[in-house]
């Protein structure tokens, strides 16, 4: 695959650092990378160019490269503790809806 094309596949965000007073560029994939620039344009294209940069890092050094989250693949499923309190307000919600705990928490979490 193209190194481009690779980079492609990766999860990039752009906020307003008001610390910084400039924009930020991230990528979920390498949490301690973060590029600064004045405009979203420029964040984005500065934090592309970082992870390119790192990835042939990684691989010149032999490390593992992080798969992309777009390149996962997710089962639906995962667990969550609440407090017993929650666990009951919500099983009884559900049961006023007349649907299933699971259909009531997955409501609430895409909402």
């Amino acid at each position: 695959m193209k190194p481009q094309a690779e980079i492609d596949r990766y999860t990039y965000r752009v906020t307003w650092s008001q610390e910084d007073n400039q924009c930020v560029g991230l990528c979920a994939e390498f949490p301690s990378l973060s590029w600064l620039a004045a405009t979203p344009e420029k964040a984005l294209r500065g934090i592309r160019k970082v992870v390119a940069d790192v990835i042939e890092d990684m691989r010149t050094s032999g490390e593992s490269v992080p798969e992309p989250l777009s390149s996962r693949r997710y089962s639906g499923k995962f667990m969550v503790r609440v407090p017993p309190e929650v666990h009951r307000q919500l099983a009884i919600e559900a049961a006023e809806e007349d649907i299933s705990l699971n259909r009531l928490v997955s409501a609430k979490l895409s909402s």
